[in-house]
């Protein structure tokens, strides 16, 4: 099977509105964000205050990602995604009211940050209903690059709006853009039945159909492998970024160095994304996980090494930087998993088991960033990154066996873990 074109993703209907209203609700995202760091440290000069805002986002996915995302599986998708983007659009709004009290803000935006797990989940799955064959992963390497530069833009532009007229403003701003990615979902999208209603599964409460998308993982070797792959690679390829300003420091850069440390990880995803997106045939994608996931590691290691070694000076400091771009390459590795998660799980149980693999995501990188931050306590943050690369070496070698011993098993397991889950 050749390689699809971009041409040929952007030819499917459905997915231009996917994917215009993912990039719009992500710069809204991060312009709202920025804004609200400055609104509520503004209010209460504290820094623990402004962070709590950014870790409020999380918190859904972490305490009922599972559970919320259900709904993308029990309702039919296209509803959930104009549903939750209404809703978002009338929170952010009263958000932007001014002098809207603290509190109220905080809850406001952990309502709007709940409706991301449903949201998300349906998107997921709708992007893997509407796309057939290599245009997946096409869609999702294109995806992953836009990702990163649709934060770019939001940061920048939150940073103008903030500065020549308020955070208020910026706040309508995303409001906007819910509004609009509404509209153009709600009148682009075909409607499509509930899935696990299409699939004759019959009435089951929230969280028995949360237990079904736990059991089907639970029960299919293959899904176990690739979510194993997925949690550990993260948990240590990522946490470095908990570290970044103490290790610049180390290297006797300044506080501009450390954007740059932090930018170097997602140019190399986006370059390694696009090279395997249109360069490597799609039967070959697959084979070369493990060796992405060796080179997204293998060069933290080296990086910590070497900053050991040769200690602060503009030479280490940009092999440093070499080697976490080099890094990012390998990063690559989240493509051909996420095509084989896609494949080995029933259509019906798409928006539970999405659910699943991001809300332990979302919680692996946040322990791998705390164990970071804990273990730099007590050794050089130089020593940290070495340690996050070798020990991630070792850890992850268990869930690689496993993702290779499953390959080629996709077809059978599904059937039987989907004629099993309830």
């Amino acid at each position: 099977m050749r390689a699809a074109t971009f041409r040929e993703v952007f030819a499917v209907p459905e997915f231009r509105p996917l994917f215009g209203t993912f990039l719009l609700s992500t710069i809204g995202d991060e312009l709202a964000r920025v804004a609200l760091t400055v609104l509520v440290y503004a209010r209460t000069s504290s820094p623990l205050l402004s962070a709590a805002t950014f870790a409020i986002s999380y918190l859904p996915w972490l305490m009922g990602g599972p559970l919320l995302s259900v709904l993308a599986d029990r309702l039919p998708r296209h509803r959930v995604l104009v549903g939750t983007d209404v809703a978002r659009a009338v929170l952010v709004a009263l958000m932007a009211i001014p002098g809207t009290p603290l509190p109220v803000l905080l809850a406001l935006l952990f309502l709007v940050a709940l409706c991301g797990p449903p949201f998300e989940s349906a998107r997921s799955a709708l992007m893997a209903d509407v796309l057939e064959g290599d245009r997946y992963a096409v869609a999702t390497s294109l995806s992953g690059i836009s990702l990163q530069l649709a934060q770019v833009v939001g940061f920048l532009l939150a940073g103008a709006l903030v500065a020549v007229f308020s955070p208020s403003a910026a706040l309508l701003f995303d409001a906007v853009t819910f509004a609009v990615s509404a509209l153009w979902l709600s009148a682009r999208l075909q409607r499509r039945p509930a899935p696990m209603a299409d699939a004759g599964e019959g009435p089951r409460t929230l969280w028995q159909a949360t237990g079904d998308g736990v059991r089907l993982i639970r029960r299919t070797p293959r899904l176990l492998a690739i979510i194993g792959v997925l949690w550990v690679a993260t948990l240590f390829a990522y946490a470095s970024e908990g570290i970044a300003t103490p290790l610049v420091e180390e290297l006797g850069q300044g506080t501009t160095a450390v954007g740059v440390f932090l930018a170097a990880n997602p140019l190399g995803v986006t370059i390694g994304g696009l090279v395997i997106a249109r360069l490597v045939p799609p039967h070959r994608r697959e084979t070369l996980v493990p060796y992405l996931v060796v080179l997204s590691l293998v060069p933290l290691l080296l990086a910590g090494l070497l900053a050991t070694v040769a200690g602060p000076g503009g030479t280490s400091f940009a092999l440093v930087i070499a080697l976490m771009f080099l890094s990012g390459l390998g990063a690559a590795w989240q493509i051909p998993l996420n095509v084989s998660f896609v494949q080995a799980v029933p259509q019906a149980y798409r928006g539970r088991a999405f659910g699943v693999a991001v809300s332990g995501l979302y919680g692996v990188q946040a322990l791998g960033i705390l164990a970071a931050g804990l273990v730099a306590e007590g050794l050089p943050p130089s020593g940290v990154v070495a340690l996050s690369g070798g020990v991630g070496l070792v850890a992850v070698v268990l869930p690689l066996l496993a993702y290779l011993r499953t390959q080629g098993s996709v077809a059978g397991e599904r059937a039987a873990a989907g004629r099993s889950v309830p």
